[in-house]
């Protein structure tokens, strides 16, 4: 159960049906409110076409026995003269406002008019014989008739007749039609409206639950995956080319990423156990020989075969550092100054190093792996030099450029990509190696991208490092 409420289809189903409930609750209660008030303002200007009617009949000089007076229960009229005499009322009006009518021509229990303490001198002015007095006035009241009470909307007119006697004209509409019309509508509301909160509730459910039905398929798989260890498989793809079918697209691209880091990271740990054993085998059968006849240790090649080890191991931390994300410092470092330091201090290299232009410009990043680019960029031009070796620093706009060349026969085009895979060396590098593992172009390109830039071969034998250059 709490699995279904969790569910984003029921949190979507609740949310819409909420939505629309408030929505529509709004709308009825304005509907309503709207439909009453327009009934109330025709109620009204009925009252007020019947006052106004019986009003001219009396300014025309037509008696008040002889009155056409309206049905009394729709339209209860009431006149009332000047000194508060009841002077016609309607068939079988008996209360006004609680208040009985009484008998025309009796005073006693005349229902409330319009102001009665007008002074004569502004009826005088207002009103003169034959007029009816434009001023109406509305109120809601009861009126018993036949026995019956109900509710009304009364309109009260002012007429003068031909003698000049002022009487007051009460009529009123019923309110019944009104309120029982907003009465059929709210009730029809009330019926309607759960049932429209249902319809919009299980479709909102229909709809979402297919429009998720994907997503269920990219979490099986997922999890498929995840138990399998399997990342060679894929998650399902709509052919919706909506937020779902990016999702799964964007999916299946992380997981052909992780499966090719993961794999290079198997190549790895497998080569390194290979470059490591040599070494390793190596040194051990040294000094299990040495332990029985010491007189036949090979120190030279112990030593050798030590420092290979060391260089690996480090090389191999290195990457490490690297594929954790490990990210260079921002200290500014002049990049001739570097070529000049690292060059001078390599003096038992085979063939010297010929430093070009060394034009300054200070880049950010770490110096001791910007150094180690460097001293793998010469190692590997010592390796494949014929009789020269050369380093240069230049600019190029934003750009710091080191270039490092070498009179050997170059890189084959269809290689100079391949060459800076790990562990990766060329049939003519394997040849002449004094033992590197093939992982310095590795991490200088590695080293490289993580300062912002990049190395590449240009020209068969020029390795080009572009650096962006610091900010001032």
């Amino acid at each position: 159960m709490n699995r279904v409420l969790g569910s984003v289809r029921a949190r979507a189903s609740a949310g819409a049906t909420l939505v629309v409930a408030l929505a529509l609750v709004a709308a009825a209660t304005a509907l309503l409110l709207v439909l009453r008030s327009n009934l109330h303002k025709q109620a009204e200007l009925e009252a007020e076409v019947k006052a106004r009617d019986v009003a001219s009949q009396i300014a025309t000089g037509t008696a008040y026995d002889k009155l056409d007076l309206p049905d009394g229960e729709d339209h209860p009229v009431v006149v009332v003269g000047g000194n508060g005499r009841v002077l016609a009322a309607g068939d079988d009006v008996r209360a006004i406002d609680g208040k009985p009518v009484g008998a025309v021509g009796k005073p006693a229990g005349t229902p409330p008019g319009p102001s009665d303490d007008d002074d004569d001198d502004d009826d005088e002015t207002r009103l003169r014989p034959g007029e009816v007095d434009d001023e109406v006035h509305h109120r809601d009241g009861t009126a018993t008739v036949d026995g019956k009470e109900a509710d009304y909307r009364f309109a009260s007119v002012e007429a003068k007749d031909t003698r000049g006697a002022k009487a007051t004209v009460q009529a009123g509409a019923a309110l019944a039609p009104q309120q029982d019309a907003v009465a059929t509508v709210r009730d029809a509301m009330l019926i309607g409206l759960p049932l429209l909160l249902l319809v919009v509730a299980g479709v909102t459910w229909l709809v979402t639950r297919r429009a998720l039905r994907p997503v269920e398929g990219i979490r099986s798989e997922m999890a498929a995956i995840t138990a399998s260890t399997d990342l060679s498989r894929r998650v399902p793809v709509p052919s919706s080319q909506d937020e779902i079918g990016r999702l799964a697209r964007t999916t299946n691209e992380t997981l052909a990423a992780l499966e090719t880091s993961v794999e290079r990271q198997r190549r790895f740990v497998a080569d390194a156990s290979h470059e490591l054993r040599s070494p390793i085998a190596s040194l051990r059968t040294q000094l299990e020989v040495a332990a029985a006849h010491p007189e036949l240790l090979d120190v030279p090649g112990a030593v050798e075969d030590t420092v290979r080890l060391q260089r690996l191991a480090a090389d191999l931390l290195l990457l490490a550092r690297l594929d954790a994300g490990e990210r260079p410092s921002d200290t500014r470092i002049d990049l001739a100054a570097l070529v000049r330091e690292e060059t001078s201090q390599r003096v038992t290299d085979r063939i010297p190093v010929r430093v070009g232009p060394l034009t300054s410009g200070e880049v950010a990043g770490s110096r001791s792996q910007l150094a180690r680019v460097l001293g793998n960029l010469l190692d590997n031009a010592q390796r494949h030099a014929e009789a020269s070796v050369r380093v240069e620093v230049v600019r190029d706009g934003a750009w710091a450029v080191l270039r490092v060349d070498d009179d050997g026969p170059g890189v084959p085009e269809a290689d100079r990509e391949r060459i800076f895979e790990r562990f990766v060396r060329l049939d003519d590098a394997r040849a002449r190696d004094d033992g590197g593992a093939g992982l310095g172009l590795a991490i200088a390109r590695d080293v490289a991208m993580r300062h912002g830039g990049s190395l590449a071969v240009r020209e068969g034998s020029v390795f080009e490092l572009r650096l962006p250059l610091a900010g001032g």
